[in-house]
């Protein structure tokens, strides 16, 4: 026999040997991964926030560079790019606690404070309807819907209202989630601060222990990666940003006081690929058709009319172009991520998706020309 037929089917087996016997103990599998999870949670958070910093911290560091070029405290630039970043992202948790979270509670209290208005509003109009259609069904009483409703969002608000204290007694009484942020903030700011140095030693240690011709499309495939996934964070939080700040600026003019509940949730709502959108659209209409169904129409008419202008006028000027990944393509991946892993597999599953993608077309293209060569 052939040896490199010998060795083909060899492989297969190795391989379907493999497959049986891993799809035989997924529970075992599944609790190693967990615990390596557990163990490797500092770093993977650490990792993640010094990925979320990189790009304003490289825009600091470049903007200390040159203003430090040609003096002594040249060296300084690095530092103190990592520190602005740090002292920039502390800045903007301080607002959102000391702007927003105080007017997203005061409309949170105004729909509670307003709730059995609005249940009652609800009742009426749904009993004028079946009154209309001439449909033999006993009068809808809401009352206790509206008693149960009253409650629970009280006791939520009253949670609210308190979140602050009881949020820094239960974490003061955790010592392991401290131990863990505090780690994953030592290592997130050792990765900034020493990543041109990182960066040298990963492609030392992959030239030395791994040939040059897997070396390259490895190097290749990692690079492409960040900038995927760097490019994809970033459009998705100024994307969440505009939209949520234009959705509150309409709704001062349909409903003044929901105005921040409004825009927070359709800015939340749009970090979340595809699905995002419509969520974000259903609860809020849901929360204005309680108030006023007029309201609620006219407030799902400009938010169509808000996405279209922000999609094709604003995001492209202000973030670029997109990933360029079909639409069917992102479809596939946000179910299929969702499935494997809920909401993180939503949120990265269309830069993977876009990385495969991508390697995938320049594959065929390598193989077969471009298209118009095909």
């Amino acid at each position: 026999m052939d040896k490199k037929l010998f060795r083909s089917i060899l492989l297969i087996i190795t391989y379907a040997v493999l497959l049986v016997m891993v799809l035989a103990r997924l529970d075992v599998i599944g609790g190693v991964l967990g615990t390596l999870l557990a163990v490797f949670k500092p770093l993977i958070i650490g990792f993640c926030l010094a990925f979320i910093l990189n790009r304003p911290c490289q825009f600091f560091y470049r903007l200390y560079s040159r203003g430090l070029d040609k003096t002594p405290a040249r060296g300084a630039a690095r530092p103190l790019a990592v520190l602005t970043a740090y002292l920039a992202l502390i800045l903007l948790i301080v607002a959102l606690f000391s702007f927003v979270l105080p007017k997203l509670v005061e409309s949170i209290q105004t729909f509670v404070l307003n709730l059995g208005g609005y249940i009652t509003n609800a009742q009426n109009s749904i009993n004028q309807l079946l009154e209309y259609l001439h449909l033999d069904i006993e009068q809808l009483d809401l009352s206790s819907l509206n008693t149960t409703l009253e409650g629970v969002l009280k006791n939520a608000l009253n949670i609210l209202s308190n979140l602050g204290p009881r949020l820094v007694e239960f974490t003061t009484g955790l010592v392991s989630i401290l131990v863990t942020g505090v780690l994953a903030l030592v290592f997130s700011i050792y990765m900034l601060s020493g990543r041109d140095k990182l960066l040298g030693q990963c492609r030392r240690l992959l030239k030395a222990y791994v040939p040059a011709k897997v070396a390259g499309p490895i190097s290749d495939v990692v690079s492409l990666t960040a900038a995927t996934f760097t490019k994809f964070v970033t459009g998705q939080c100024i994307e969440a940003c505009i939209l949520g700040s234009l959705c509150s600026l309409g709704m001062l003019f349909i409903q003044p006081d929901y105005a921040p509940l409004i825009g927070v949730t359709v800015g939340a709502s749009a970090l979340i690929p595809v699905a995002g959108a419509y969520i974000g659209a259903i609860v809020s209409a849901i929360l204005l058709l309680m108030v006023s169904p007029l309201k609620a129409f006219i407030f799902v008419i400009f938010l169509i009319i808000l996405q279209q202008v922000e999609g094709n006028v604003i995001y492209p000027r202000v973030v670029g172009t997109s990933l360029g990944l079909p639409g069917i393509w992102v479809l596939a991946a946000v179910t299929v991520g969702g499935s494997l892993l809920g909401l993180v597999g939503v949120l990265i599953s269309v830069p993977i998706a876009s990385v495969i993608y991508t390697l995938l077309r320049r594959d065929i293209h390598k193989r077969l020309g471009p298209p118009d060569q095909a």
